[in-house]
């Protein structure tokens, strides 16, 4: 990779994170962060996580992600339960409150993503698509996790 492949994918990065509001303190007009809605959005997606396993699926700092739970414990969004498997470990599961919260988000962005895409034709978001597929394979081959 030269210097222009660096230059070129960093510009990409700060222009997609500023469409998006990535940098935004709190995401989708929210009282979220970009952290906070992918805990829940994991939470939502997968059953019996235990914190260990959000820390190994989004790889972030343990004490960070347990004042993130903390906070979703007091405004009630999870619950935890002992794990069966390891009584050492809580099993956290989003409540009813926590679903809806993220079911109101998940809607938001696709929102946010409709509107980048209202421009293009089904052809171009069609090309666009792919293209990002590209992208993607490409960086997992790069990690070597083909």
């Amino acid at each position: 990779m030269n210097s222009r492949h660096i230059k070129e994918l960093r510009a990409f990065n700060r222009f997609y994170t500023n469409i998006i509001g990535l940098l935004d303190k709190h995401i989708l007009s929210s009282s979220y962060s970009l952290p906070e809605v992918r805990i829940l959005f994991e939470l939502y997606h997968n059953e019996n996580l235990t914190a260990s396993d959000i820390i190994t699926l989004i790889d972030i700092d343990k004490s960070y992600l347990s004042r993130i739970l903390k906070k979703f414990e007091k405004n009630k969004l999870i619950s935890k339960a002992m794990s069966s498997a390891d009584n050492r470990a809580a099993v956290l599961q989003l409540s009813a409150k926590g679903k809806k919260e993220f079911e109101k988000l998940n809607k938001a962005s696709d929102k946010q993503i409709e509107s980048l895409f209202k421009n293009l034709s089904d052809k171009e978001c069609d090309d666009l698509v792919q293209k990002i597929l590209t992208v993607k394979k490409l960086l997992i081959k790069s990690l070597g996790n083909e």
